[in-house]
């Protein structure tokens, strides 16, 4: 039996004002929150992943303009999947929208084909938003939510729940190659690119090295940049920018990469789950508290910001949301004055609102103004505003 988790993206209001592109990585569950949860304020559904229709639609993209005349369609909602593969359908539904009210809900697993070929993105008429793995405000309640867990499954809806993860998480990733970037005409040479994707994800929530992920893959430097740009467009990862308002302290222009989930960064490294004391252990703790903010930003507050702060003299911070939240994560089941020097450095700029440690104790505290706290009550806390 499928297992159908509620998701807390809310996108019901947005649409009855607009158009709303929400694109995301394959299995997100793009597809099934539509069906689950939209399904009854939609006049008209079309998946392009459908062959035939999609071919119809490729020779004559009137056709849908057709079918809305036909049923009479105005002041509803349209709902059209998979639209990036067939660009060319924007013209007609930049026409409905304009004729007859339509707003169109439509998904994708990638913009780089409506980017890449120049077409119709709609202008003001329609907003975008982003579907993530899941988080804690969805499954917290499962009983298989812990960090081991986590790390080994990784929190794609499908592979969260799956019986044989290391099965299906090669599957994943295999797909990605051979389907998602075959068919973005991305890349040409697909081997070079398994070596690059294999390297950048051991490079993964690090400042970005061009030139030593270069050398790894065996590829130019200008490649990697553009295949970053490939992983950024395909939705498989994003960089997170430095914050540099600082002025007591120089920091660095370097971003850093993180990908989309945990899950797939151990599949492309092909390790076992990280043992706690390792360093991998720490890593995709910081992921996924990285992954929890960037949902929560894209979900509740669009407009807001996710970057990190670190200085030409080491001092770093991990996490920095607008100037209201400064964000140190450590895995630590006791957090010590060592784990509060970042914190402590880019206090003294005066910026940011609220400074805090996420953790692995078991109750909050206030250590000199600094807010320790436990992953799970932060998480709870920050789907609560």
């Amino acid at each position: 039996m499928e297992i159908y988790v509620k998701r807390v993206l809310a996108l019901k209001k947005l649409l009855s004002q607009k158009s709303v592109f929400l694109f995301g990585p394959r299995q997100t569950g793009k597809s099934s929150y539509v069906k689950e949860q939209l399904q009854q304020d939609i006049a008209l559904s079309w998946n392009l992943l459908d062959g035939r229709l999609r071919l119809q639609v490729q020779a004559d993209p009137g056709l849908l303009r057709q079918e809305a005349e036909a049923r009479n369609l105005r002041n509803c909602i349209i709902f059209i999947d998979e639209i990036q593969k067939c660009p060319q359908l924007l013209d007609e539904i930049h026409f409905l929208i304009e004729d007859r009210a339509i707003r169109f809900l439509l998904t994708g697993s990638s913009a780089r084909k409506l980017r890449t070929a120049g077409v119709n993105l709609l202008g003001g008429r329609a907003t975008q938003r982003h579907m993530h793995p899941f988080v804690f405000a969805e499954i917290s309640r499962e009983q298989n939510y812990n960090l081991p867990y986590l790390f080994e499954h990784g929190l794609l809806p499908p592979l969260f729940y799956s019986d044989d993860i290391e099965e299906d998480l090669s599957a994943y990733v295999n797909t990605y190659l051979t389907e998602e970037i075959a068919a973005e005409g991305a890349a040409r040479n697909l081997p070079a690119f398994a070596r690059f994707l294999k390297t950048a994800a051991s490079a993964n929530a690090q400042l970005i090295n061009y030139t030593n992920i270069a050398n790894d893959s065996q590829v130019a430097v200008q490649t990697v940049r553009q295949w970053y740009q490939v992983l950024t467009d395909t939705l498989l990862g994003y960089e997170i920018q430095p914050f540099t308002a600082t002025k007591k302290r120089k920091t660095i222009a370097t971003a850093k990469f993180y990908f989309f989930d945990i899950g797939i960064v151990r599949a492309l490294r092909n390790i076992p789950t990280p043992a706690e004391g390792t360093t991998e252990f720490g890593e995709f703790f910081e992921q996924l508290v990285c992954m929890e903010l960037r949902a929560w930003i894209d979900y509740t507050r669009p407009a807001s910001t996710l970057s990190f702060w670190r200085s030409t003299a080491n001092q770093e911070v991990d996490f920095c949301v607008d100037t209201e939240l400064a964000v140190e994560v450590k895995c630590a089941t006791v957090v010590t004055d060592k784990h509060l020097k970042g914190l402590r450095a880019l206090r003294e700029e005066g910026i940011f609102k609220r400074y805090i440690v996420i953790c692995r104790e078991e109750r909050p505290r206030l250590v000199d103004g600094i807010e320790i706290l436990p992953w799970t009550y932060f998480f709870e806390q920050l789907w609560k505003e």
